[in-house]
């Protein structure tokens, strides 16, 4: 590998090795974000051959951070994160508490200082944003009422991680390690104002950034994207998202002092108020994926894998905090605000794993020379195992939920929170087992956004019985409010379609536009009922095929109907006596099956 070409063979190595190790976990049926880690492993410096640069990586994951975040944000509104206030607030601050105490604890016993043992505490006490998003991503949960919550906690957690990193410095005297240095506050530091004094110019920071962001860049972002929507530029719009996610991001950690992640979700959230927050979102995807994957191969990077023996007992301990007592503490807050068993246990799965801000704070605390490098050691260990064992919780909640239920009942609510903290849909069959329809001869609608809802409404005018499948709480709450009958969930989980009554059922009309998930449906319900008009929407020729081999009748193809539409408009336009030169099928249609 060339040797003055680090950030490439970086690039190159991360993601070439990145996909190996991912199709090799896929095949397996392990997550994925497995094989990202153990390409870290193999081209970090405690493996032989091939070492990527170890200070470019984690560069590069902190971009996947920030644009993930935007995207959170772009599906986040204020009004979101206000509603979970009375839940995120209290409930991350008395679990980042029972965290630290853990943590000091288990440092006392390994004979470590009361400083060592704060910042060891505190940074197992932050949940890692890339890993939370990607699995509330993955179980389609961000827009539910658990979702808001475990993304609130998340960001309350942030600013708690920002307001530790400012004081750090500050009291790393008092703590025991070496003086005020690099890192702290600059103007408390030009002040010498003290602890008390830092605390108010840290919280002072942030109340200014997220103030100017209410008042400044509320009018700017949204105008500034659609003045180059209006330029009619694909290519402008995209570097504009970019732009905006990054430069807000960065600007907000130079001037205000907050974190990336935080100053990214915020130019999101302001975003989400533009019609073209959908597009956005859908522009920024490919790289917030690519340099999502990037920070799970740094992670990697970082880890020693003889750790493992040579620390057994301090990891595992380490681990114990991590997975169980964070879970439990985080189950034990929210059951207290009345919340309901599936939305404990979520938060619980969610909050069960550490990641980059307990990376930044371990270092922070070895320069400060308040963590010994010892226990640097043992949170990364703990990080890159609670990421493994992060998919396996969230598989675990989904047998644990009716045995909890069945022996709390009568003391834990099951149902709904007292005071729900935002419009919800009644029931999400993700959480319980949905109830049979009792429609029959019906039509079975799977998704209700921009294409489905358009379905909908043509079925609704022809009176023709119908069901919607949709797991987005708003969009669940709109069908309800005009009378349509509702499923909530995953179509491509087996009980979903159970039931919807596929097998009772007349066609099903596949309206979401992820192809994959789409097949999984269309493959199911085929099983079912042989005899279903199934008809799907896709992208492209590849996606047609992939539809029609799983038992679709009909795949729509969005740019094919486009130019249908406007052969139609020229033939309509041309004088009657011209034949009308509107074919039957286009080059390279599906044959009719």
């Amino acid at each position: 590998m060339p040797h003055e070409m680090p950030l490439i063979a970086t690039i190159v190595a991360g993601l070439g090795l990145a996909f190996v190790f991912g199709v090799i976990a896929n095949r397996l049926r392990i997550p994925p974000l497995v094989g990202y880690l153990m390409a870290g492993i193999v081209v970090g410096p405690h493996t032989p051959g091939f070492v990527a640069d170890q200070t470019l990586a984690p560069e590069l994951a902190e971009m996947g951070v920030i644009l993930l975040m935007f995207g959170v944000g772009l599906h986040f509104s204020l009004k979101d994160l206000l509603s979970v206030r009375k839940i995120a607030v209290p409930g991350a601050v008395v679990q980042i508490g029972v965290a630290t105490l853990l943590g000091l604890g288990l440092a006392h016993l390994l004979g470590w200082s009361p400083g060592a043992g704060l910042v060891f505490g505190l940074a197992l006490s932050v949940a890692s944003t890339v890993v939370l998003l990607r699995a509330l991503q993955e179980r389609r949960l961000i827009d539910s009422e658990r979702g808001r919550i475990a993304v609130g906690w998340l960001i309350v957690e942030d600013l708690a991680m920002v307001l530790a990193l400012v004081l750090l410095p500050a009291v790393a005297t008092l703590l025991g390690g070496q003086a005020l240095g690099e890192g702290a506050d600059p103007i408390a530091a030009r002040l010498d104002i003290g602890v008390t004094g830092v605390i108010l110019v840290t919280l002072g920071k942030v109340v200014a950034f997220v103030a100017f962001m209410l008042i400044v860049g509320r009018r700017v972002i949204p105008w500034a994207l659609h003045y180059v929507a209006h330029t009619g530029s694909r290519e402008l719009f995209r570097l504009a998202v970019l732009a905006i996610a990054l430069g807000v991001a960065f600007g907000a950690a130079k001037l205000f002092g907050v974190s990336l992640a935080l100053g990214a979700f915020f130019a999101g959230m302001i975003l989400s108020e533009s019609e073209l927050s959908h597009r956005a979102a859908e522009e920024s995807l490919p790289l917030r994926d690519a340099f999502a994957v990037l920070f799970f191969v740094s992670v990697g990077m970082l880890f020693d894998p003889m750790s493992l023996v040579n620390e057994s007992l301090p990891v595992l301990a380490t681990l114990f905090i991590i997975v169980i007592g964070k879970s439990v503490a985080a189950f034990l807050i929210v059951v207290a605000f009345r919340y309901p068993v599936a939305t404990a246990l979520t938060i619980s799965a969610s909050l069960a794993q550490i990641g980059e801000f307990s990376f930044i704070l371990a270092e922070l605390g070895v320069k400060l020379q308040l963590l010994p490098e010892r226990a640097r050691d043992l949170i990364l260990a703990g990080a890159i195992l609670s990421i493994l064992l992060n998919p396996l919780a969230f598989k675990a909640i989904e047998w644990m939920k009716p045995y909890i239920e069945r022996r709390t009942k009568g003391y834990i609510r099951v149902d709904a929170p007292a005071e729900p903290t935002a419009p919800v849909a009644e029931k999400r069959a993700d959480d319980d087992p949905a109830e049979a329809t009792a429609l029959s001869d019906h039509t079975i609608l799977i998704g209700f956004g921009r294409v489905g809802s358009l379905v909908g409404e043509a079925l609704r005018q022809r009176e023709t019985p119908f069901l919607i499948i949709e797991d987005s709480d708003k969009i669940v709450s709109r069908a309800r409010e005009d009378g349509i009958e509702v499923i909530v969930g995953n179509a491509a989980k087996a009980s979903i379609l159970k039931a919807a009554n596929v097998p009772g059922a007349r066609q099903l009309v596949v309206a979401i536009p992820n192809a994959f998930e789409a097949g999984q449906v269309v493959g199911q319900a085929r099983a079912v009922n042989p005899l279903l008009e199934i008809i799907a929407r896709a992208h492209s020729d590849a996606e047609v095929d992939h539809l029609l081999s799983l038992g679709a009748n009909t795949v729509i193809m969005g740019e094919r109907e486009i130019a249908r539409g406007m052969i139609e408009q020229i033939a309509r336009r041309l004088s009657s006596a011209v034949p009308d030169p509107t074919p039957d099928r286009l080059p390279g249609d599906p044959k009719p099956a």
